[in-house]
Order: structure tokens, then sequence, then C-alpha cells
């Protein structure tokens, strides 16, 4: 008895600290592995732009007409996605 609250306190904190953690990084890794040329994205620092080329860890952000970062692709921290278009109430 006495070693089965320990064995239950680690897999308590195992199912509160560790799992999600690990879905987050994994939905990041789909994330990363996922983007295109033509995406809005934002990066974590902030930054929001579309994506003009992509190469194998490095992406082209184009953040104005002209103005163009080679960024990290693990720098991005979310795809910007259309919103939905408004309904019109009469």
């Amino acid at each position: 008895m006495a070693n089965l609250i320990p064995l239950a306190l680690l897999g308590v904190i195992y199912v509160f600290l560790f799992l999600p953690q690990q879905r987050k990084a994994k939905a990041h890794r789909a994330l990363v592995a996922s983007l295109g040329e033509g995406d809005e994205v934002f990066l974590e620092c902030g930054i929001h732009g579309f994506i003009g080329a992509t190469e194998d860890n490095v992406i082209w952000l184009e953040v104005a007409d002209g103005v163009e970062l080679k960024v990290n692709r693990a720098s991005v921290a979310a795809r910007i996605e259309d919103p939905e278009p408004a309904a019109v109430s009469d």
C-alpha cells in the first residue's frame, strides 16, 4: 500500500503535465509540416505575413510588398484561417 501512493502520484503528474505538452508539440509539428505557399501565418515573435516560398527548414515570409524575411519553419506559431463570412440579417 505504501508503494501505491507514489506510483499514483507519478501517474497523476504524467497525465496533467506531460500528456498536454506532448499533444501540443504533436499539433505544432503537424502545423509546420502542412505549411505551403500562400498560407497566412504569424510567428512566435508576432510578425504576420504570407508564405512566399518554402525550403527544407526555411520559409520566405512576405510581410509587405517587396519585403521578404527568411525564417525558420519552427518559428511559425499558427496559420491564420479566413474568417467565416458574416451572415447578413434582414
